[in-house]
């Protein structure tokens, strides 16, 4: 559980194609809303299809493909979607170019992407089960986590920067080089990997399997549940959260941006503490804590203050919230790929991205026409009361045996 220990070279390869795609999927974040915004010219409808509709057809677009990458290897699939992603995003500087780059352009490469990335985190987690031996799945899921949040951090901000100095299509060309460095080190993972034992032609009932899986398991659907109501309340109230610092409150770009990025950091602390806070207080009581904890947050940003201080708030509100989650996500990817039989990792896991997607995409338009109606502080705290309730979603007692 030590955080030096080493996971062998093809974990390690694999972990740089993870680190090389995540820096670069951040440092493209918010590209496609505003090459729509500043040179298309987007109105504000389009723009909130442009972030919504293309992730949730995205995700209807991965649901066969959940089943289908349980019958084929895994590394193929990974390297194919990695080459797909590669070739949606180089579209968009090729064709702002040529003077040919259109809004259709930019929602189609959004719903190949979303789908893409949905495949690809299916069959990596059922490619990480088969890589690492099951006690160093949390220290390799930790790995992950402090990745993605130092990337978080890093990302944007820099991505930003590049838009503005060289051009409103360079963090587009860096996202998508990242999806082929990717692919590159994934081929270079090496090593065989047998042919699955279920190889035959997906059937048409297995498109729901992943699904019934969940809901049949007794410590995997609440969870699932918990996942859907608490990511789908917090990703919903950050574009209201957005126009409350920056229209009423008089926040500039740059502070936006800064109270977002700094706590980010506080991610990496978090996720590379975790495998130690398991070996001395158990999983599933970090688990429930950790779960419990990150509800407590959301609920402050509905009295955020304007000035230096409400900035200060912020951060510390935002830095709680995601040391919480650090902790919590390896924990819970660990413990749901521990109870996946080898035969279904793929659909299942596709499963649960399509549903928490679909939460998310749906309670930000619900919250959005709330927030019409009642203002956006309002609408936080409403969402805020109601994150408080997730921690009973959690399951109380892990009885569950480890599937293999």
């Amino acid at each position: 559980m030590m955080r030096g220990r080493s996971l062998g070279p093809r974990f390690r390869w694999l972990w740089s194609a993870y680190a090389v795609s995540a820096f670069g999927t951040w440092l493209g974040f918010g590209a496609l809303p505003m090459l729509a915004i500043l040179v298309l010219h987007s109105g504000p409808v389009a723009v909130s299809a442009l972030a919504a509709v293309g992730p949730a057809v995205g995700a209807l677009v991965a649901v066969p493909l959940g089943p289908w990458i349980d019958h084929h290897r895994k590394r193929p699939v990974m390297i194919a979607m990695d080459l797909v992603r590669f070739g949606a995003l180089l579209s968009v500087p090729a064709c702002y170019a040529l003077g040919w780059l259109g809004f259709g352009q930019l929602l189609a490469v959004s719903v190949v992407v979303a789908a893409a990335d949905i495949t690809f985190s299916s069959a990596s987690g059922a490619f990480l089960k088969g890589l690492v031996p099951p006690g160093d799945l949390l220290v390799a899921n930790g790995r992950f986590e402090a990745t993605n949040w130092t990337a978080t951090a890093l990302g944007p901000p820099l991505g930003g920067a590049a838009f503005a100095v060289f051009g409103p299509v360079t963090s587009v060309v860096a996202n998508a080089v990242s999806f082929l460095l990717s692919a590159l080190g994934i081929r270079a993972i090496g090593g065989g990997e047998p042919r699955p034992a279920n190889a035959t032609r997906p059937r048409v009932r297995d498109l729901a399997d992943g699904w019934r899986f969940l809901l049949k398991h007794p410590v995997l659907r609440p969870l699932l549940f918990n996942a859907m109501v608490f990511n789908g309340l917090v990703m919903g109230t950050e574009p209201l959260l957005a126009v409350l610092m920056l229209n009423h409150l008089g926040f500039t770009p740059w502070q936006y941006g800064l109270a977002f990025a700094v706590p980010c950091l506080g991610g990496l602390a978090g996720s590379r503490l975790t495998p130690r806070l398991v070996a001395r207080f158990g999983r599933h009581p970090v688990l429930l804590t950790a779960g419990a904890v990150r509800a407590l947050w959301l609920l402050a940003l509905a009295f955020l203050p304007a000035g230096t201080g409400g900035l200060v708030f912020v951060m510390v509100v935002e830095l709680g919230l995601i040391v919480s989650c650090s902790v919590f996500n390896p924990v819970l990817a660990t413990y749901r790929l521990e109870q996946l039989p080898a035969d279904r990792v793929a659909r299942t896991l596709s499963a649960w991205s399509v549903s928490t997607k679909a939460a998310i995409a749906a309670l930000t338009a619900v919250w959005g026409v709330l927030a019409g109606f009642t203002g956006p502080r309002v609408a936080i705290g409403i969402a805020g009361g109601l994150v408080l309730a997730t921690p009973l979603l959690l399951p109380r007692r892990d009885r569950t045996p480890v599937a293999v």
